[in-house]
């Protein structure tokens, strides 16, 4: 698919160009004004309306009093029941000697006690470090151990894993569990300080606890998807997670204008959340929003179709998404027709790569606006956003990047700025990025340069500043001395009806160095084979692009927790060429 004709889209689309529609938004006196301030040493555009911290931002949604902030199951927790518990938690943190700069591990799936949880240890100035839950026991001891973190709160699934490895952590003081699956004593259950979801309305109603906090600050530490060796912590600030409320804002507003239409007034929504709140994604694009503007978070015990679409009927759910796959699943469900899902307003995806007619799918199906962006954990979720006709009419760009942040495309050596429309890595600078890696002053000088980030991706600007992500720069199969950017096969392999998920990637080759193979899931009741596929390809692809073999999964791909495809799990299904 190559975009939609302007006449099918919003009459006289675009009604402005990209720089007009920034220079009505930022002036002087508008919501999205922007200054300058030095961080880091490097001056930057930021959003002047920004709530400092993340203390102000709590403090400021206890307005929104009764209304649901999460739905887990039959529990609905209101704004003021959190903001009660989140009192009480970080009072006892206090009591427990937790202040500015320590570090606190938060360790479970997404429920309620997960951003109750996480407020409580920022309003102190202390550092949230959000543990992947996927993690074995092993890997959650690393993050523990790497972080120095001094007080841990678990889910009793994730604590049952942590357990063996106490005596290996001796910075670790104290752990609080949620929900135990063993038996433990009071005073290490959650429960016993604030009671269970049900019972925090009933807790005292005084303010936070105060704290000296300054805006670049450290807030968190989310350690990167470890696709490639150990994973790496990017400390993030209390600015860098508050950026993405006035970025999201911003998109949805020059989506509007592009379209000739005044920004709709903001109201609260009802979001299905299934991307795992220890990702920057869930944490930093949804819920900093999602807490400025009382919308309600809704957690599912873990994905599954059908379920999904009772709660959006039930619940009216106006916002789901994650990763392109759920979009997917949705629209290609048998049993769709059964359900009301018209209260959908939007779906949203990043994190991986979409198929290029997805985003019409979604707006020609449900009548939804499809959305997607760039961004990763080093510059904490959103760079870029793409939504409405922009995305209808470029569905393989991930949109230009929001009015604070600037990107640019780099050669290999990363000396030289490559013209528009050249492929190279992309760098990206704003006030949403990490500050480094935590304790790794190697790495974090190879990656963070000047307020820049080096993000190994493999991209291209248009003429108008839309991004196109190339490939990642692992990823890149060189066949021969030729190039094979795997995002191209894959989104010709995406073009097939009968497939559901796609991913390229080389195998060694003893003349060529590397040759192409892919790995597909095929949608339900669809059938292929390899040289139907291999067929198909050759007619839009260069005769090298075209993968040797062709393995197919009867199970979805492996993902790994931020929903992008693990390749590494799908080597072992190709043996070496000789």
């Amino acid at each position: 698919m190559v975009g939609l004709a302007l006449d099918q889209l919003a009459p006289c689309w675009p009604a402005l160009s990209l720089a007009e529609v920034e220079a009505r938004l930022t002036a002087p006196g508008m919501p999205f004004e922007m200054t300058i301030e030095t961080i880091r040493g490097t001056p930057m555009r930021v959003w002047k309306t920004m709530p400092p911290t993340l203390a102000h931002l709590l403090t400021a949604a206890r307005v929104h009093g009764d209304r649901p902030f999460t739905i887990h199951e039959e529990e609905r927790v209101s704004y003021e029941a959190n903001h009660r518990a989140v009192g009480a938690l970080a009072t006892y943190l206090r009591s427990q000697g937790i202040g500015p700069g320590d570090r606190v591990a938060l360790a479970m799936r997404n429920l309620p006690e997960w951003p109750m949880a996480f407020f409580a240890i920022t309003v102190l100035g202390a550092i949230c470090v959000p543990l992947n839950a996927w993690w074995t026991g092993g890997e959650l001891a690393y993050g523990l151990a790497d972080s120095g973190a001094r007080l841990l709160i678990a889910d009793g699934e994730r604590h049952e894993r942590i357990a063996p490895y106490r005596p290996s952590l001796p910075d670790l003081k104290a752990v609080l569990v949620a929900r135990a699956t063993t038996a433990m004593p009071d005073e290490e259950r959650l429960e016993s300080v604030i009671g269970t979801p049900a019972d925090w309305s009933g807790l005292p109603g005084g303010d936070l606890p105060t704290a000296s906090i300054m805006p670049d600050d450290d807030a968190t530490i989310f350690y990167t998807s470890g696709t490639t060796g150990a994973p790496k912590g990017a400390v993030g600030t209390h600015r860098s997670l508050l950026t993405n409320i006035l970025s999201s804002a911003y998109s949805a507003a020059r989506t509007a204008l592009r379209r000739g239409e005044m920004p709709p007034v903001s109201k609260p929504r009802v979001a299905l959340t299934v991307i795992p709140m220890f990702h920057v994604t869930a944490c930093s694009a949804h819920l900093m929003a999602a807490v400025a503007g009382g919308s309600t978070t809704i957690f599912m015990r873990r994905w599954d179709t059908v379920r999904a679409m009772e709660i959006i009927e039930r619940e009216r759910v106006t916002v789901t998404g994650g990763v392109p796959t759920i979009a997917c699943q949705l629209l290609d469900h048998p049993d769709r027709a059964r359900y009301d899902l018209s209260s959908l307003e939007a779906i949203a995806y990043g994190g991986a790569p979409a198929a290029p007619d997805l985003a019409e799918r979604i707006h020609q199906t449900f009548g939804a606006l499809p959305a997607c962006g760039w961004g990763m954990t080093e510059t904490s979720a959103t760079v870029t956003h793409h939504g409405g006709e922009d995305y209808l009419n470029r569905p393989t760009s991930a949109g230009p990047p929001v009015a604070v942040a600037d990107l640019k495309i780099m050669d290999t050596n990363g000396t030289s700025e490559c013209p528009r429309g050249m492929v190279g890595e992309l760098w990206s600078r704003g006030p949403m990025n990490a500050r480094g890696y935590w304790n790794k002053p190697e790495a974090t000088a190879e990656t963070f340069v000047d307020g820049w980030v080096r993000t190994g991706d493999l991209a291209r600007l248009d003429e108008e500043g839309f991004l196109y992500i190339v490939d990642r720069a692992k990823d890149m199969v060189i066949r021969g001395g030729e190039n094979i950017y795997s995002i191209e096969v894959e989104n010709a392999l995406y073009d097939h009806p009968a497939i559901v998920e796609a991913a390229l990637l080389g195998r060694p080759h003893r003349v060529l160095g590397e040759e192409p193979v892919a790995v597909v899931h095929l949608a339900p009741g669809a059938s292929a084979g390899e040289v139907d596929l291999q067929a198909w390809l050759r007619e839009r692809l260069a005769a090298f692009k075209v993968p040797v073999a062709i393995r197919f999964l009867a199970e979805p791909l492996p993902r790994n927790a931020n929903g992008k495809i693990v390749k590494r799990d799908l080597r072992a299904l190709f043996e070496p060429s000789v």
